[in-house]
């Protein structure tokens, strides 16, 4: 309905600076329109409508000039399975969940054109991407958003923790030691991404990128030295280091709220926490996320006038900002006696995700802040940055083989808090942490240009690769179906094998044969094209009771402006690394027409959409360490990632379609699990979940360094993951009757740890340990535990329970 002569359009006010955004524009422009026939009965009033109307338009314009993108960056927990499943990564059947060290998360951004096309990158606080994983994630943004977000433009990361629960892939070989396929490992990791790509989606507003690269030297050491010593000379003489140590940085601005995020990629392995840790843990990356995030939220967002780490080096704790009424320990004392333990109680699954610290601190009207510590080619480096040595005569092990006394299992790496692994893990995670901070205070080259992407599918079994020769003219020949080497059954400094197995074994046994026979003996031509790797486990020809190893790969090209981020399906050795960096730069920068500069920034994603080992140089491969042994494809694997990838990059430039390839398989139906299911939880009798077992002593005073330690009557955490929410809590007292929650089992200083009597043993405890940071607050404290309990009938009943009160001074 038209307005009366005195009717003013809302929209239409005078225009200050950059006040208006475009966004606004855009509402005002539409509205504008529609009240062009109102005006139109008077010429004179259409004359100066269209008049108007020409120089907003021109605003636009200018307005829209004013950013190059659309950001939105999201966040979800993707904690699996607390208890009972075994750990993904060291292939340790003995190494099995039983708690949490801190919680795991996916991590999104989103990056668009404001009229064109858009990309996703995840980053996940797991070992690795899975094929499945990434299928069933499209397959609900298919039906959430059409074909806006395809195989195409989202990449799925993993940052290479060791310490998350398996079970989620759906090859056999990586299945094995979680007892087949977890079902419930593989739900939280889909929903979790699913959740934090919605976010990101929601949160997509105007802003810009930048991007900053540093060297970060003391976070990382080369654990397979002496096959990095095999390629040519004048190869390695072009570079300082025998690892890569360049972290680059990418920072996140919206135009309204400023910071709003970063991501990193920087090269190590997730190998901190050692093969016998049994406590959930993102281990070094998740662990600078974590500090990074609360560095932000505590010292920039909270108090915008300083940039100071807490004492310890890790951020200040909340604690900080809660005023403290209670000055004489006497009093604090008496205050908390009249403050027992409170039996276990029913309560709501609500309650736990209410009570979760970061939850309660985030602005309703804000988005926080999002930082993700990318993987990329840490094939062969090692976080045991003080070296390899052996546990018997506490010498260093061999050079060539990581043995002692010719047994690879006496040879570990040592982290720089040895014998603490605990503390390794938070020196390398704070060393990222550092540089992180360093590189995104100081990122002032933003990013600028087109947003694109390239993918397909390649079959690796058989794919033709051709080879430039040494004097002239070129050769051709092929990958071989997966197959691991007897060095792979060898492990690594970060965790050994057994079975007296060691790197660097291009020979093989003869009863190690036998045994492999059983399984598959691989023929002459797989013997000849893996040569001269010897075969343990013919893993791309097994077939029962479904694929023992993938043949169909992603490889995957996005770009960002003069960012490019190379996805690759697997775990990159240094030099691997470089030679495929530097291959598509030169491609990029030599037939870019022009498009690409020498600022040009390449970057490769390690472990992206699905996981397929490792890829060593070919003159690595001759060695047969254990990334020689795991690159599955044979010795040209890298030549036809670099062949392969070049193409993409051929197409990236000239705008050309590539073709989609071979479709991967989808085997959710075939998995197999044989891991014993929950069935009833209990307590002893007169007890109830939630009950403290042990307690703080009476009248406790303890000070800040100190640990405090409460078990209480438990169910498995399989009942309920608690996803958002948290298992353990330390609340402090405000006043005299209200309890505020500092911190919770997403925090570095807090611990929740599960067992049971016996295997079988329907009774179970929650063991609660908090070392009290420096930063804590003088006060009242309790300790708090949330759980779900199942009965004998299936029914999911959850629980609440709290130690006594004690004085922290």
């Amino acid at each position: 309905m038209c307005s009366n002569d005195t009717e003013i359009n809302p929209y239409f006010q005078p225009i200050k600076g950059n006040e208006l955004s475009a966004w606004c524009t855009h509402l005002f422009l539409m509205e504008l329109l529609a009240w062009t026939g109102c005006y139109f009965r008077s010429p004179l009033r259409a004359f100066w409508l269209w008049l108007s109307l020409l120089l907003v338009f021109q605003y636009s314009k200018t307005v829209l000039s004013d950013f190059d993108y659309l950001i939105g960056l999201g966040s979800y927990d993707i904690t699996g399975p607390a208890a009972d499943v075994n750990m993904m990564g060291y292939a340790n059947a003995e190494q099995i969940a039983s708690g949490i060290h801190f919680r795991l998360r996916a991590r999104s951004f989103i990056v668009a054109e404001p009229k064109g096309k858009r990309v996703v990158f995840v980053n996940l606080d797991a070992c690795m991407a899975s094929q499945l994983v990434t299928i069933k994630v499209l397959e609900r943004l298919k039906a959430r958003y059409g074909d806006l977000y395809t195989e195409q433009n989202v990449a799925i990361s993993g940052i290479h923790t060791h310490a998350g629960p398996g079970g989620y892939l759906q090859y056999v070989t990586y299945i094995v030691t979680s007892l087949g396929f977890v079902r419930q490992s593989f739900d939280v990791l889909v929903d979790g991404i699913e959740k934090s790509i919605v976010q990101a989606h929601e949160n997509l507003r105007p802003g810009s990128i930048f991007v900053n690269k540093g060297e970060l030297l003391d976070a990382g050491v080369n654990r397979s030295p002496s096959a990095y010593l095999n390629n040519p000379a004048s190869e390695r003489s072009k570079y300082k280091y025998d690892v890569d140590k360049e972290m680059t940085l990418l920072k996140f601005v919206d135009d309204q709220w400023g910071p709003v995020g970063s991501f990193n990629w920087f090269a190590t392995h997730g190998t901190s926490m050692s093969r016998t840790n049994s406590l959930i843990s993102g281990d070094n990356k998740g662990a600078a996320a974590r500090f990074m995030e609360d560095w932000f939220e505590q010292n920039v967002t909270r108090s915008p006038d300083t940039n100071e780490l807490g004492s310890g080096g890790l951020p200040r704790r909340v604690s900080n900002i809660i005023p403290n009424s209670h000055d004489k320990h006497h009093e604090l004392l008496e205050l908390a006696a009249s403050f027992r333990s409170s039996p276990g109680r029913p309560a709501t699954r609500t309650l736990s995700v209410a009570r979760r610290v970061r939850g309660t601190l985030r602005q309703a009207d804000k988005p926080g802040f999002v930082s993700a510590f990318c993987q990329t080619n840490c094939g062969d480096v090692s976080p045991n940055v003080l070296g390899a040595f052996c546990t018997d005569t506490g010498l260093p092990c061999d050079f060539n083989h990581s043995t002692c006394g010719g047994k690879n299992e006496l040879c570990y790496g040592r982290g720089p808090g040895y014998p603490d692994e605990f503390e390794s893990t938070r020196i390398i995670g704070e060393r990222q942490f550092r540089k992180a901070v360093d590189l995104f205070e100081k990122a002032s080259e933003p990013l600028k240009g087109k947003v694109d992407y390239r993918h397909t599918y390649l079959d690796f079994s058989q794919l033709e690769v051709t080879l430039a020769k040494e004097g002239g003219g070129s050769e051709v020949v092929k990958t071989c179906p997966a197959a691991m080497g007897f060095g792979f059954a060898a492990g690594t400094t970060d965790g050994p094998g057994a079975f007296n197995f060691k790197q660097g074994d291009d020979q093989g046994n003869t009863f190690w044969r036998l045994v492999r026979n059983l399984l598959k003996t691989p023929d002459k031509k797989q013997v000849d094209c893996q040569h001269p790797k010897p075969i343990l486990l013919d893993t791309g020809e097994m077939k029962l009771p479904y694929d023992w190893a993938p043949s169909i790969l992603p490889i995957q090209i996005i770009r960002i402006g003069q960012l490019v981020i190379l996805s690759v399906p697997g775990e990159f050795t240094t030099m691997s690394g470089r030679r495929l960096r530097d291959a598509v730069r030169t491609m990029l920068t030599t037939s870019g027409n022009g498009q690409f500069g020498s600022n040009t920034h390449v970057v490769i994603a390690g472990l992206t959409n699905t996981y397929s080992q490792y890829v060593a140089t070919l003159e690595e491969y001759q060695v047969q360490r254990y990334e020689g042994a795991s690159t599955l494809y044979g010795p040209h694997t890298l030549s036809a990632y670099i062949q392969e990838f070049q193409k993409l990059a051929s197409a990236l430039i000239n705008g050309q379609p590539v073709e989609a390839g071979p479709q991967p398989p989808d085997l959710l139906k075939k998995q197999i699990s044989l891991l014993t299911p929950v069935v009833m939880d209990s307590t002893p009798a007169g007890t109830n979940f939630g009950d403290v077992i042990s307690d703080v002593p009476a009248n406790s005073t303890f000070k800040t360094g100190s640990n405090v330690t409460v078990a209480f009557w438990s169910a498995c955490p399989r009942n309920d993951l608690l996803t958002e929410g948290t298992f353990a809590l330390v609340e402090m007292l405000q006043g005299t009757d209200t309890w505020i929650p500092l911190y919770d089992d997403d925090d570095w200083c807090l611990r929740f740890k599960w067992s049971r009597n016996s295997k079988l043993s329907p009774r179970s405890k929650a063991t609660i340990e908090w070392t009290i940071p420096s930063s804590a607050s003088p006060g009242v404290y309790r300790i708090r535990h949330f759980g779900a309990s199942k009965g004998l009938f299936g029914s999911i009943l959850h629980f609440t329970g709290s130690s006594s009160a004690f004085v922290v001074a």
